[in-house]
């Protein structure tokens, strides 16, 4: 599928055909009531959804704004929204009659959530981890351990996400026996799909939620930004909505001029990358370029293609927030809320802060809290 230019499937033929297969599968088995029943039922009884969606009334005053709500996606099981499409992907996989699921992951949460899920419908799992992200994120690899995971440290070039996905990439290839459970709205099609498809549930919810609490929809909803699929799961319930005023937040690292950061849309280069036409982190000779993040989930060095055309279109507003705001956001709502908010989700937290005067006191603001901090209390305390 492409949106508008970008998107499509820059691969070998061979993984073309592969992809075929896997999109054909995927099409028929959301229209499989069976199939979907199933994955209901493991979003509502395994990973306890519907998630929250709570007004934060502390955080509301603080930013002396608009009304303010969390999405509460850092209380799914495994501590993330991406549970919500490792679960949906592990189902198709074993209704394919795979048995061998891999992985990339850069925060590891997706990590963790491939790797449980594979243990609960007894799927053999490897996931791919850059040596740096392994040192940051140590706990979530001893979880994939005792998850009975094997994580691969890939040590090449920066150690971090693109490099996990570099080295899923050639096992696909040279290993046609395996199902690649990506975990970002990322990649050649169907991958953005798929994936958009198995997060919409966190707009759907939001939207009814409010609706319930607000009489009204929201006027702004806001999340962080990696690859992009936590984003575009709640954006997808209002993508209609002309009204509603969308954000999408990168990490700007240590600040745009620096060169360290994250920010693909920012950087304003079109290229291939990962098997999809999106905006990308590149230099004038056409080389990929390091991304830089404090947030190992957002250092990824592209974007969603269906975000790469959402902000081409004009219909969201991408702007970023540095390593020291989104670290200043996670100890503000540690403090305010008790909620503990994972460095990715910090960004969005502190873009919120920014733009709340903008709205009415009776105006509503959702913010998608992708995931809990545990993960990252380990850069906080060695900051």
């Amino acid at each position: 599928m492409n949106y508008g230019e970008f998107g499509g499937q820059y691969v070998p033929q061979e993984i073309k055909d592969k992809l075929k297969y896997v999109e054909k599968e995927f099409k028929v088995a959301i229209k499989d009531e069976e199939f979907i029943e199933e994955y209901k039922y493991y979003l509502k009884q395994y990973v306890g959804r519907p998630s929250p969606l709570y007004y934060a009334k502390n955080f509301t005053k603080y930013c002396d704004g608009a009304k303010i709500y969390l999405k509460r996606e850092d209380l799914n099981h495994t501590g993330a929204h991406k549970i919500n499409n490792t679960i949906g992907q592990a189902l198709l996989a074993k209704r394919m009659g795979l048995k061998h699921i891999i992985a990339e992951t850069g925060a590891g949460q997706h990590g963790v959530a491939t790797a449980t899920v594979c243990s609960l419908l007894g799927l053999k799992c490897t996931i791919f981890m850059g040596a740096e992200d392994v040192r940051r994120q140590h706990v979530n690899v001893e979880k994939m351990n005792l998850l009975g995971a094997n994580v691969v440290s890939v040590t090449r070039g920066n150690g971090t996400l693109k490099e996990a996905v570099d080295e899923a990439f050639e096992y696909f290839v040279n290993n046609q026996e395996t199902f690649y459970l990506i975990g970002s709205a990322v990649g050649p099609s169907p991958y953005p799909e798929m994936v958009k498809y198995f997060q919409k549930i966190i707009g759907e919810e939001a939207r009814r939620q409010v609706l319930e609490q607000e009489n009204k929809l929201p006027q702004a909803i806001i999340a962080c930004v990696g690859g992009g699929s936590n984003s575009i799961g709640l954006f997808s319930s209002f993508l209609e909505e002309s009204n509603i005023d969308i954000y999408g937040v990168e990490g700007a690292g240590l600040g745009l001029a620096t060169g360290k950061h994250a920010c693909a849309i920012a950087n304003n280069k079109i290229g291939i990358l990962h098997g999809m036409k999106t905006y990308m982190m590149q230099d004038d000779e056409g080389n990929v370029k390091d991304a830089y993040s404090i947030s190992s989930g957002l250092d990824y060095p592209g974007i969603g293609p269906e975000h790469a055309y959402l902000h081409k279109t004009g219909r969201v507003f991408y702007d970023a927030v540095t390593d020291s705001e989104a670290v200043e956001a996670f100890k503000l709502l540690t403090k305010l809320e008790g909620i503990i908010p994972a460095l990715e989700s910090s960004h969005a937290i502190a873009y919120a802060i920014k733009i709340a005067k903008k709205y009415k006191k009776d105006d509503v603001i959702i913010v998608n809290l992708s995931g809990r901090g545990d993960k990252d209390l380990n850069t906080i305390l060695n900051l």
